[in-house]
């Protein structure tokens, strides 16, 4: 079907993207590498920028209720002593508090309203590359062999994008140094410091960077522990060895726990294989297009653009991505035009994150001897910004005024 728009990826962005378009009346279809919706990692953070988002889809309501509220990240220091806070979400300020749900959750949901509204949805479709591409159409093959043609294809393929290879076949994502070690225990295990420790709490060291602890579950009867940690790059191969080895994972997060107090010495007793993950923390270089030179292949989340989960806005700002994307195509206006606007404002809004990110790495590192002499504690954390920004009027407003 030559008049439809084809997303590769059917992740969290491409799922988001599919209900967005089909809210505008523009017809999508999915395709996606697995035999069956993805059921990988642990609970993320959703901030209000997302969830008014989520709201207006119909789908807040339920995350809610699947997930763990809280407004305020604590910084402690080995003392005990609150340094700093974090805030993730307001009722009063932003409409919403934050929200920590089971990434399963954030695919289940979505797939449920693209079901209910007969969005076609195709698994075991593994794209392989883009055959040619018009002022009008985009056509492309999957791995067996079948030859696909659309009006526009997307790929919400993640940060190893294949669809991305189309457009920059030389780019591969940068690893920044970093990996992220969780875990996922009973909050039962803990041993609080005092009753009513307020979590979630980063505990942090100058000589063994920091430890996490993060309630989740709408009882927060469940926590994720976590550190971050500085290593070399590995190859794919390396990264699925190290995610095999359970027993490395506790190792590490055992390894120096007692700095951290009995909380940590408690959460990291007992940790179940089944809820360890490894994140390596890789980014993507600043693209000069999202869009193909005939504007018939886009990109969109991760495939444009990886963020380091530091601040919490990976999903969030590809969830943002996607509903400005699809209200613009919806309008049917100047592709160019619009397309053009939509890049720059997202891309003024990723670089401001990273930046966020790099405050927040900041405090969960250990410190090395010369190049973290800055403090910069006394600024705290005024994220207006952030949540209260509402994109469906930003949208509204650029197609008000041009």
């Amino acid at each position: 079907m030559a008049n439809e728009v084809a997303i590769i990826g059917a992740g969290i962005a491409g799922l988001i993207l599919a209900l967005s378009l089909h809210t505008q009346g523009i017809p999508c279809a999915i395709y996606e590498t697995r035999p069956e919706p993805q059921n990988i990692g642990g609970a993320v953070m959703l901030s209000p920028n997302s969830l008014r988002l989520f709201d207006g889809m119909g789908v807040y309501n339920d995350l809610k209720r699947h997930g763990f509220s809280f407004d305020t990240l604590y910084f402690r220091d080995l003392a005990g002593d609150l340094k700093e806070t974090y805030p993730f979400g307001s009722v009063e300020k932003y409409g919403y508090s934050g929200l920590r749900v089971y990434r399963f959750q954030l695919i289940d949901l979505p797939l449920e309203k693209i079901n209910a509204n007969k969005i076609p949805i195709y698994f075991n479709h593994k794209f392989s590359h883009v055959v040619s591409e018009s002022t009008d159409t985009v056509t492309w093959k999957f791995i067996d062999g079948t030859e696909k043609t659309s009006s526009l294809l997307i790929g919400a393929d993640g940060i190893h994008s294949r669809v991305r290879k189309y457009m920059y076949p030389d780019l591969s994502p940068k690893f920044t140094g970093l990996a992220g070690i969780t875990a996922a225990v009973p909050t039962a295990n803990l041993k609080l410091p005092s009753p009513g420790y307020a979590m979630p709490v980063t505990i942090m060291s100058p000589t063994h960077g920091a430890f996490v602890i993060a309630p989740q579950k709408p009882d927060g009867s469940e926590v994720l522990i976590g550190e971050q940690k500085r290593m070399p790059e590995l190859s794919r191969e390396g990264w699925d060895q190290l995610y095999a080895d359970k027993e490395a994972a506790v190792a590490f997060l055992r390894e120096g726990s007692e700095v951290f107090g009995d909380i940590a010495v408690s959460a990291t007793s007992d940790i179940p294989h089944a809820h360890i993950n490894i994140w390596p923390f890789y980014i993507i270089p600043k693209l000069d297009s999202w869009s193909s030179t005939h504007r018939r292949v886009l990109l969109v989340g991760d495939s444009a653009h990886a963020i380091p989960p530091s601040s919490g806005q990976g999903i969030s700002q590809a969830v943002e991505d996607v509903v400005m994307l699809a209200m613009l195509l919806g309008r049917r206006r100047s592709e160019k035009k619009d397309l053009g606007w939509w890049q720059e404002v997202r891309q003024a809004r990723l670089q401001d994150i990273l930046l966020l990110n790099a405050r927040v790495d900041k405090r969960r590192l250990p410190k090395i001897m010369g190049l973290d002499e800055e403090d910069d504690a006394e600024k705290g954390f005024d994220l207006d910004w952030l949540y209260g920004l509402d994109v469906v009027s930003v949208v509204e407003e650029y197609v008000r005024s041009s």
